[in-house]
This record gives C-alpha cells, structure tokens and sequence, in this order.
C-alpha cells in the first residue's frame, strides 16, 4: 500500500546542519527530535510545526532523552551560559598577554556558537586544530584560527583529550620569550549540571 508523505526538516538548534524531522502523512504527524538544543520560545517562532495561527497536530513524538531527568532540573539557558564564559575569558584575558584560555570541548561541533560570541566580543580568535570542518560555515571562519599565538583555544590532542591536564595546551604553545603562560581551562558540558545539582 502507498502512501504520500511530506517530510519537513526542522532546525534542531544541536549543531550546524542539524535537524528534527517532522513527517506528515495520511495517518497523523510524527515529530523524530533527535539531538536537539532550542532556546525558550524557539518552536513557537517555526511556522512549518504550525497550521495557521496553532500548532500542528503531532499524533507522535521521538524524543531525545538525554537529559530528561530529574537531576537535570535545572539546566541554564545558552546565554547565560555564555555571559558566564564571556565574564571569565575577559575577566582572565585582561590580565595579561600571557594569560590563555583553552575551551576543552568533548565534540568537534556543536560549540560554534561559543565560538563566535567570544571571538566577536572580545576581538580575539579561537585556535582550532584544522579548519577544514568550517569550510562550509564561511560565518564562522573568520572567528577561528590556526595560528597558536592566540588567547583563547579550542585546540584538542590527536590522540587523547585528557592527556594534557593542568596548565598545558593541547597544541603545545608556550610563550616565545620565555614568560610562563598562565592557563585556565573550561569545559562547555551540559552534563556538568546533573553532577552538581545543588
């Protein structure tokens, strides 16, 4: 038996290029979520999940869970999590020439927002590894660097992302005149929140 279907891919608000699925058929509206990350009020500014002036039917929902727990109550909005950063980087990078930050993200996407906003801000480039994975954003290419001698970094070992700890850089800089570096090291994870619940 055929059927028509009409798929409607959703911005998913996870990383560039990520997507919900919204499929409509003869038998009802089903909404996959996969891996998604929208801000308060988001949906309701996305006319295709509505009909007029409601919301679309939706007899089901495929919903990522991953933080559907209780000890997640409280998980703050992208940007207060970005004051926050923001505050700390300028706050550090104001001391001094030598005083780095490394952003020590798990993923390779998902942090170009972060990126951005800290680089527009503060007028100082994030340095990644490679800029390959950001040929295709060209809105972000101008905020992210391959040269070391930078503030902020966003660089990751090849091998092992814990095997620098302490005040180390994955990508090894150190500063040429033989003035220490003074390092501090964030780590942008949601997962932090259902650690420390109180």
């Amino acid at each position: 038996q055929k059927e028509d279907i009409e798929v409607t891919l959703l911005p998913a608000g996870h990383c560039p290029g990520s997507v919900m699925f919204l499929f409509q058929g003869e038998n009802g509206t089903v909404l996959y979520t996969g891996d998604f990350r929208l801000a308060k009020g988001e949906a309701a500014r996305m006319e295709l999940l509505h009909s007029g002036t409601r919301v679309k039917d939706i007899q089901s929902v495929y919903l990522d869970t991953t933080f559907c727990d209780p000890k997640f109550y409280h998980i703050p909005s992208r940007e207060e999590c970005l004051n926050g950063i923001l505050e700390l980087v300028r706050s550090w990078t104001s001391l001094s020439r030598y005083h780095v930050v490394w952003l020590n993200c798990k993923a390779a996407y998902g942090y170009e927002y972060l990126f951005i906003n800290l680089s527009e801000e503060l007028g100082i480039k994030v340095h990644v590894n490679k800029l390959d994975m950001f040929r295709n954003m060209p809105e972000i290419l101008c905020h992210v660097t391959t040269d070391r001698h930078t503030q902020i970094h966003a660089c990751r070992h090849p091998r092992d992302d814990d095997y620098f700890r302490g005040n180390r850089l994955p990508c090894g800089m150190t500063c040429q005149n033989g003035t220490p570096l003074r390092i501090i090291s964030i780590k942008p994870s949601t997962m932090w929140f259902g650690e420390r619940i109180k």
